[in-house]
């Protein structure tokens, strides 16, 4: 299976980012808030696009991927010591909203239904 590594190492890749986020400084970076929702990796490896998703919304996310493309050398030279690979790839924050779609349909779902939902 030709897409097998590369899944295997976007996993790896989004497993340290979120063991990273522990140690960035910057107040926009709140870790408990922020969710690496994927991670994608081009075919040579050489290149990771990190979505993040932020439970306050998307001008969160965006503020935090700004803070998150600073640090990107710092979190690269982590996840390349942390995983041991060859060349880590050049990281790339992008905010997403995806989290806030989910929960906006998980709101709508509970007040159709009644409030049956999450109970």
């Amino acid at each position: 299976m030709p897409g097998h590594s590369k899944d295997r190492v976007a996993e790896d890749i989004k497993r340290e980012i979120i063991a990273t986020l522990k140690d960035i400084k910057d107040p926009r970076v709140a870790e408990e808030l922020l969710t690496v929702v994927r991670v994608t990796v081009s075919g040579d490896l050489s290149y990771a696009k990190v979505y993040i998703s932020d439970l306050k919304g998307i001008e969160n996310a965006k503020e935090a991927a700004k803070a998150l493309n600073g640090a990107a050398g710092f979190i690269r030279r982590e996840v390349g010591q942390n995983l041991h690979l060859r060349k880590a790839p050049e990281l790339k924050f992008v905010a997403d909203d995806s989290v806030e779609q989910g929960m906006e349909i998980f709101r709508k779902l509970n007040e159709i239904s009644g409030g049956s939902y999450g109970n």
